[in-house]
């Protein structure tokens, strides 16, 4: 395969690029004239104008990292992007899509925290994954709903409802109802057959101006960039607000999400130097042989990245419904509650699959004995293609609940977090007819039973997690309001019940119920010092944890029976990490930035490893993991129309350990990089704007970085430019605000990859310990849309 190697030229301009912007920046500032502001606290910002860095940054008191992206930056990008894409350009992120249009998913590390390390938030819920932590940024919101999107990069907010973020958190937040009353539409047509429609209704201040209301609706539709089939994503949004005086208000959104995607393929570098680019899964269905009663016929096995496109659509559908209740209680107390409640239901993976007819489960044994006739021959002697694959239904609601009270100089943070989550994770199958098409893509109808009426099922999980977390903070402010001190404890506690009913899964014949709990006192403290009006210093240490994940009480991982009994050789611990920042901001009329530089302690992470006393591999804790480095971001108000962000990102992180993996092999981890942790990562945003239309360009540099723990396959590097431009026509007539904007993302038509897994070991054989083989999205090609917006 030939890919256009990552030369040292573009690196290089890229790097210089953005250097020379900050230093043009930063020279121009000198002359800036300082205004006599006087700090205020942290709040949320909402750009409706020309502010700094075009939306890219927003001026934050927070005494820790914290970056924050804003609508006016949102508006720029094409609506079907997803909340990863959003944050790629800050100096902390490694992000990356599986296409162009955002709607089919992406990865994201933060600091060398993988995107299940990471906690995730919409309007305060939490939105990981219950069982394993994953994010699905696709799912959560509609983009032009969103109003900020924010990133703590090294401390977790203490009253964030986290209990599976050692890396940080980034949040979402929704618009809120216009006051205006308006009908807005937008309509976007793109390569690939692109289109997506974008309707909403604002009310504007309706029952004696006290409330607003909105209601959104969307249909995106596009094809794959590679091989057949495409995506269909249909989202409703709609939230209220009531204002009843100044501090007393409910304000709340149910956000619902419908997709149906076609996967994209991922393959080995041996598999894209032998099929090229481009290659994917099989456009036409191999088919069933005629079955004959009383002989062993056989369907082809496919390999995975044979089967049919059909046969790889991933369908989900999700809902996330929340309030805010805000009231006052006398002059300096604030009482805060956010009650949600959060559904989920979809496939994933590839559902195509070879079952022998005769390995169905005998519930009375316990062992997969039993027979069922797929093919209608009269006989149970056959291999048959049929539909399989993992589902998962979560219900989970819960509660956060907090008081802040001001005393003195003291403002006073209390309260507490719980929600009980029922993860529901199964294996149901379905037929595949002659065209390859399944009775059912979400697996719900027609599945296929056992002989005794049940249900087959490839697995058959039922995990609750109890998550409940106490926490407090004093945030107290001296010297004249100079300098900050922020002294905060969360004290998270995890309870996982979970129970395997039998199934046909690896040695799952069995039913049995396992209990964990796993709790963590996690102290934090920030300071912040104002040196004068336009430049302050900040430091925060903050301890987090990740629970594990519900899969490591699988037989297919961590369990082993004996005598019909559930036991765990390797008992994972709680992941833990201590996160270090010290900075330095400035923020003038002209110019805002920051720098900060960062150490993380990350211990026990978890990974599959071997453990030499029970002779068994298994997710384990494999050790501590250090890095360090520096993050710089940049931006300005417009001068004369041009307006810049830049940012600059180094991470240099080592494992401290070797690597058990076998009885007889030790892979030499010691002293190598994390994966997916690139050292440098840059971005720069030029922008010229008017009255009436901009035109900006977007530069993306992600350094090398490695696909695996022992650091033997390499990810070169690559340079992505994006360019968007609008317009906005004068209003006619019942049209206000017609706007017309472009996008083209990977306008040089870059071809680069980016690892599907954060935790390949290695690649080569070391010993006796063989070889694993890493799995890559390739990078999409050039890809341009256009969006026509106006308000009725």
């Amino acid at each position: 395969m030939n890919f256009k190697k990552a030369s040292a030229i573009p690196s290089r301009l890229t790097m210089v690029a953005v250097a020379c912007q900050i230093a043009c920046l930063g020279i121009s500032s000198a002359y800036a004239d300082e205004k006599d502001n006087q700090p205020t606290d942290t709040k949320q910002v909402t750009i409706t104008g020309k502010k700094v860095g075009m939306g890219l940054m927003v001026q934050e008191n927070a005494p820790k990292a914290r970056s924050t992206i804003t609508a006016e930056e949102l508006a720029k990008q094409r609506p079907t992007g997803n909340a990863y894409e959003a944050l790629e350009l800050m100096p902390a992120v490694n992000s990356y899509n599986y296409d162009s249009t955002g709607l089919f998913g992406g990865g994201l590390t933060l600091r060398g925290f993988n995107s299940d390390q990471i906690g995730a938030t919409v309007n305060g819920v939490p939105v990981n994954d219950s069982g394993s932590f994953a994010v699905y940024p696709q799912e959560y919101v509609d983009q032009e709903n969103t109003c900020t999107q924010f990133v703590t990069q090294g401390s977790t907010d203490v009253d964030s409802p986290q209990i599976g973020a050692t890396g940080g958190n980034f949040g979402i937040t929704t618009c809120d109802p216009s006051k205006e009353k308006r009908f807005r539409v937008m309509q976007t047509l793109g390569g690939l057959n692109l289109k997506k429609t974008y309707l909403r209704y604002d009310t504007g201040m309706v029952f004696d101006n006290k409330a607003r209301f909105f209601i959104s609706y969307s249909n995106a539709t596009s094809d794959k960039w590679k091989g057949d089939g495409g995506a269909r994503r249909d989202h409703v949004d709609m939230g209220f607000r009531t204002d009843f005086d100044r501090f007393n208000s409910i304000s709340g959104t149910i956000l619902y999400n419908r997709a149906i995607n076609q996967n994209i393929a991922t393959f080995s570098l041996a598999d894209l130097n032998k099929y090229g680019y481009y290659y994917d899964y099989s456009t036409k269905f191999i088919g069933h042989v005629v079955p004959t009663k009383g002989k062993a016929d056989s369907d082809a096995n496919q390999a995975f990245g044979d089967s049919y496109f059909k046969l790889t659509q991933n369908p989900f559908e999700n809902v996330i419904a929340s309030t805010i209740i805000k009231a006052r209680f006398g002059e300096s107390t604030d009482l805060k509650v956010v009650p949600y409640y959060w559904y989920g239901y979809g496939t994933g993976g590839n559902q195509q699959r070879l079952m022998t007819e005769s390995q169905f489960l005998n519930t009375a044994t316990g062992k997969n004995t039993a027979g069922v006739d797929l093919n209608g021959d009269g006989d149970t002697l056959d291999k048959v293609i049929v539909a399989n694959s993992s589902v998962t239904r979560t219900n989970r609601p819960g509660i956060t609940a907090s008081v802040s009270h001001q005393l003195d100089n003291h403002q006073l943070l209390a309260g507490f977090w719980y929600e009980r989550a029922t993860h529901e994770q199964y294996g149901p199958m379905v037929a595949v007819d002659a065209n390859g098409e399944s009775a059912d893509i979400w697996l719900k109808d027609g599945r296929i039973l056992r002989p005794d009426g049940t249900p087959y099922q490839s697995r058959d999980w039922k995990t609750i997690s109890t998550g409940y977390q106490f926490f407090a903070q004093d945030t107290v402010s001296l010297m004249n309001d100079k300098l900050t001190v922020n002294f905060g404890v969360r004290a998270p506690t995890m309870k996982r019940d979970f129970t395997n009913y039998a199934n046909e899964g690896s040695n799952s014949g069995t039913t049995y119920r396992i209990e964990k709990k796993y709790s963590e006192i996690l102290p934090q403290l920030g300071v912040r010092y104002q040196i004068n009006n336009n430049n302050q210093v900040f430091a925060s240490l903050a301890r987090n944890m990740k629970a594990p994940p519900n899969f490591v009480y699988s037989t297919s991982n961590n369990v082993v029976l004996v005598n019909g009994q559930p036991t765990m050789p390797v008992d994972v611990k709680a992941e833990t990490s201590y996160n270090l920042d010290i900075g330095y901001r400035h923020q003038s009329d002209l110019l805002t930035g920051q720098v900060t530089v960062y150490a993380v302690d990350f211990r026990d992470r978890q990974a599959t490893a071997y453990d030499a006393v029970s002779n068994t591999s298994s997710l384990t804790s494999v050790g501590k993991v250090k890095t360090k480095g520096f993050e710089v971001e940049l931006g300005n108000t417009p001068v004369n129309g041009w307006s810049f962000y830049s940012s600059i990102g180094y991470a240099k992180s080592e494992i401290q350990e070797d690597l058990p993996v076998s009885k007889t092999a030790t892979l030499p981890t010691a002293g190598k990089e994390m994966t997916l942790t690139p050292k440098y990562k840059a971005g720069l945003s030029a922008q010229y704007e008017t009255g009436a239309w901009y035109t900006r360009v977007k530069v993306k540099y992600t350094g090398k970085q490695w696909a695996t723990m022992t650091n033997d396959e390499e990810v070169p590097a690559y340079t992505l430019v994006g360019l968007d431009a609008g317009y906005q026509f004068p209003n006619t007539g019942f049209l206000k605000k017609p706007t017309l904007r472009m996008s083209i993302s990977n306008l040089t038509d870059r071809q680069y990859r980016n690892p599907s897994s954060f935790n390949v070991t290695n690649a080569k054989a070391y010993g006796t310990a063989g070889a694993k083989t890493v799995f890559y999205y390739m990078g999409a090609p050039r890809f341009a849309s256009v969006t026509f917006s106006a308000d009725f």
